[in-house]
């Protein structure tokens, strides 16, 4: 049989198997992308992501389609990777899409809401739902393309200089918080500021701030948050499964060859799976080192946890009445939420009930 004849006969599958794939991918020509990450280097989950991301394209691609990856401040700031992105200064980005909940609140969305999807019911609505059809359409006016790029699974809630006790200590709370969730802090009578990971310490230290939360133990060791505020708070209600994401401007993407197509997608699937795995991994080690430095570990006062579920409802309905791509996401959203945590209740919570409260 000829090769032009055996190619299109048996497909990319058919290619694979027999082994003619690095004559396939050695044809292509050779791409040179720049990634802008929103993350701090230090951390190897996040940055380590954009990185590891990186690596799988070079590695399919057999060297021929390289990214090199940047931290926030060498190409841009952290929270301008979208602008960057859509106006094609970059090629790609590694963000959480909620930074951007400025430009419109429906980026949020496609990260984290507060009483939102855990970690696997994102993936679900994402990828066999209809969430990464919905994003991708409301991308398209910022000339990006999105792909998941990783999730961290449901985070703590943060690092307080004083205690939680009720609704009225979070009045006037200067709460750094990541994106979105802001306006419902705003809506408590906190005081949520946005800034980006790599000045919180400092900002923590000094006081410019009263807390602030990142993701979870492992990331929150390394930045060294304890030893500037001893309350550590759960469960984060305004992220129970944020799902970053590379965004992708529009005309790089379209530009690349099938193949290439195929191994970005290929390299994101496998940088959304390992991020989860990893901090699933790292977090339960951390956990143990911050309670034996004496972190005081707290659970947010059920009034806060209800007048937080009030309010967040209160401004999802207030959007779907005034920002048509906000409602046209959220009730597909919401509709997937509802059926999911029907069938959470059950299985998923029964089991893990009963199993955290053995002892092995």
């Amino acid at each position: 049989m000829e090769r032009r004849s055996f190619v299109k006969g048996a497909g990319m599958a058919g290619v694979l198997a027999a082994g003619t794939a690095p004559a396939i991918v050695h044809a292509q020509a050779n791409v040179r992308w720049r990634l802008a990450s929103s993350f701090p280097k230090q951390l190897d989950t996040l940055f380590g992501a954009g990185e590891s991301f990186a690596r799988k394209v070079g590695e399919l691609s057999g060297g021929k389609f390289q990214i090199s990856v940047h931290a926030p401040g060498e190409l841009m700031p952290a929270f301008e990777v979208v602008d960057g992105v859509q106006k094609a200064t970059v090629e790609i980005a590694h963000t959480a899409a909620y930074y951007f909940f400025g430009k419109d609140e429906t980026f949020a969305i496609g990260a984290s809401i507060p009483f939102g999807l855990n970690s696997r019911q994102m993936t679900a609505w994402t990828y066999q739902g209809n969430g990464l059809k919905l994003m991708r359409e409301f991308y398209r006016n910022y000339n990006i393309i999105n792909f998941p790029g990783g999730n961290t699974g449901a985070q703590m809630a943060g690092w307080y200089r004083k205690e939680i006790k009720s609704i009225a200590d979070m009045k006037g709370l200067k709460f750094r918080i990541g994106g979105f969730a802001g306006r419902v802090i705003e809506r408590m009578g906190g005081v949520p500021q946005n800034l980006p990971g790599g000045e919180l310490y400092s900002a923590l230290e000094k006081g410019t701030i009263d807390a602030a939360e990142w993701v979870g133990p492992y990331d929150d060791l390394k930045l060294g948050f304890y030893k500037v505020a001893q309350y550590y708070y759960y469960p984060g209600w305004w992220e129970g499964g944020p799902q970053v994401d590379f965004f992708i401007n529009t005309k790089a993407y379209e530009s690349l060859s099938p193949e290439y197509k195929a191994i970005i997608e290929a390299a994101s699937a496998h940088t959304h799976v390992n991020m989860q795995a990893k901090y699933d991994v790292v977090n339960p080690a951390a956990l143990k080192e911050l309670a034996a430095a004496k972190v005081k570990l707290m659970r947010f006062p059920t009034d806060v946890m209800n007048l937080a579920f009030k309010e967040s409802m209160a401004l999802y309905s207030e959007l779907s009445s005034k920002n048509p791509n906000w409602k046209k996401v959220y009730e597909d959203y919401a509709a997937f939420r509802k059926d999911q945590n029907l069938w959470f209740r059950f299985a998923e919570s029964g089991f893990d009930e009963f199993m955290q409260k053995q002892r092995f």
